[in-house]
């Protein structure tokens, strides 16, 4: 069951980042995000528990990582195809493998070595393949935030390992969504009071409460996956990165972005790294 459970979450998150790219057609990434997160804390309002002040510290950071993640990842769907975008998403899992090594101390062997070569072989051939597409200074403002993208929800996932040890899934994802609208919130005030004269208002698109159902959906089955007493986390969290294939297969099939075959190598490259990385770890 919670096999179904993952394979339906890895589903959904596909489709969330291509529902993101298209909304980015009628509203600014901050207007995007505080919608999407707004109508999701309202979905799991039910499950906001009273728990001790020192429990939300940690949920705090978090909140502070995830928006890091998700900003960074929509500017860079502004400036990159969502091909190139879901290609570089796809190296995620190799830093959370590096920051376990010097986090936790944890040792690579050979194969996890050449796991690692093969990501960042991908990583570069990435960056180059997006030139195609945009010109140089947005292509590299756009590898750059999605960098920044890759190694916050890299962390972010890392700190999901540590607090979850103690705190319950539902709790952490109700209250840290909270947290991500209170920041949201805060950030488009000080935008607005900045750059009054140029500021963007709200513009009502459908895309927003779909964007806001994929991602509460999906971190449900994927919560509710990871309860199964019988059910193994690395092969969870494996098949939920596999999102990234569905995401390329939006931008190619729906996006009709350019490209394809020097890009789908690449993904191929890039999870065949990450299999490597798995397979090391057995």
């Amino acid at each position: 069951m919670w096999l179904w459970l993952a394979l339906g979450s890895a589903l959904l998150l596909g489709v969330y980042d291509v529902a993101k790219k298209r909304a980015l057609q009628y509203n600014s990434v901050y207007w995007i995000l505080l919608c999407a997160t707004a109508l999701t804390t309202l979905f799991l309002s039910p499950f906001l528990s009273a728990r001790p002040i020192a429990d939300h510290y940690p949920l705090i950071f978090k909140a502070v990582l995830v928006s890091v993640s998700w900003i960074s990842g929509l500017k860079a769907m502004e400036c990159l195809p969502l091909t190139t975008v879901s290609t570089i998403k796809a190296s995620r899992p190799m830093f959370v493998v590096i920051f376990s090594i010097l986090i936790f101390g944890e040792r690579l062997n050979l194969v996890q070595w050449l796991g690692v070569a093969v990501v960042m072989t991908a990583l570069f051939l990435s960056t180059r393949s997006s030139h195609h597409d945009t010109d140089k200074m947005t292509s590299a403002k756009g590898v750059l935030f999605m960098a920044f993208s890759v190694l916050s929800g890299a962390a972010s996932a890392l700190w999901d390992k540590m607090i979850l040890q103690r705190l319950e899934p539902l709790f952490v994802q109700s209250w840290t969504n909270l947290y991500i609208t209170i920041l949201l919130a805060l950030v488009l005030l000080l935008q607005y009071l900045v750059k009054r004269d140029h500021f963007k208002p709200l513009t009502w698109d459908w895309r927003l409460l779909l964007i806001a159902v994929l991602i509460t959906v999906s971190d449900a089955l994927y919560f509710f996956a990871v309860k199964q007493p019988d059910a193994l986390l690395s092969i969870i969290s494996t098949i939920r990165r596999s999102s990234v294939i569905v995401t390329f297969l939006g931008g190619v099939l729906i996006l009709k972005e350019g490209h394809v075959r020097d890009k789908a190598l690449v993904l191929v490259l890039m999870i065949g790294g990450v299999a490597l990385l798995l397979s090391g770890s057995a």
